[in-house]
């Protein structure tokens, strides 16, 4: 009994200081950019020896590989839950419920946003794979999902496109193409324009850029998103 609580309080008290690793590494990037994240500073903000924060992640590459696994998985959560949320006979709402929630999110986190979509780390090796790799292919997913619920109204209006699937990075298919095998090339570009117009605006908010153009950057958003939806000739819900 003893000794397994023991084991038990090593495992919580690990925990408890693992999180705060990454907590500190956060704000050490919001303060001073991504190159702050250092194991040595982490272990100075914590009041601990650079030996023992060692002891927790062998190297910055595996802090930081672990917080945007972190981060990505926190934001793929987030848009996968409203998505699901909405009504699936609604593709206007299921498009504005994921994109509220992904400017939400990264509104929240800016600091995750950040790492994730902005700011490279610099030296930072991510492993084989990416650092996220089941994360990026479920917010990729996300993003054709979308296209995939306005496909069968703005079909028509990309009959001349040019795109095929050479134009496309393996990668991304390999993410997209099972869970959509019957969308064509036009709608994968399709879904990389929708992350174009909802990326542009959020990274201009998160970045600060908005606050000296506009005080109701939310009413801008929601206005993209419903011209997005017109755009895309998707019925808007009664």
């Amino acid at each position: 009994m003893t000794t397994t609580g023991s084991k038990g309080r090593r495992e919580r008290l690990r925990a408890e200081t693992t999180a705060e690793i990454k907590k500190v590494a956060l704000a050490l990037m919001a303060s001073g950019g991504p190159d702050a994240i250092t194991l040595r500073a982490i272990a100075r903000e914590m009041g601990m020896t650079a030996n023992a924060i060692y002891g927790y992640f062998a190297t910055r590459d595996d802090l930081v590989t672990t917080l945007i696994n972190d981060v990505y998985t926190a934001l793929a959560d987030a848009v996968d839950a409203a998505w699901e949320a909405a009504p699936a006979a609604d593709p206007a709402i299921r498009i504005t419920a994921w994109a509220t929630a992904f400017r939400t999110w990264a509104l929240v986190n800016p600091e995750g946003f950040r790492l994730v979509y902005g700011d490279p780390v610099p030296g930072y090796h991510a492993p084989e794979g990416g650092p996220a790799p089941d994360a990026a292919r479920r917010v990729c997913t996300g993003l054709t999902a979308l296209a995939a619920a306005a496909w069968p109204h703005a079909r028509h209006l990309y009959e001349d496109s040019a795109f095929g699937w050479s134009d496309f990075d393996p990668g991304l298919l390999d993410k997209v193409r099972p869970a959509f095998p019957d969308l064509p090339p036009a709608a994968v570009a399709l879904a990389l324009r929708i992350w174009g117009h909802l990326h542009g605006l959020v990274s201009l908010e998160v970045y600060g850029h908005m606050h000296t153009q506009t005080t109701s950057p939310e009413k801008l958003f929601e206005e993209e998103l419903a011209q997005l939806v017109r755009m895309l000739g998707v019925p808007r819900p009664s």
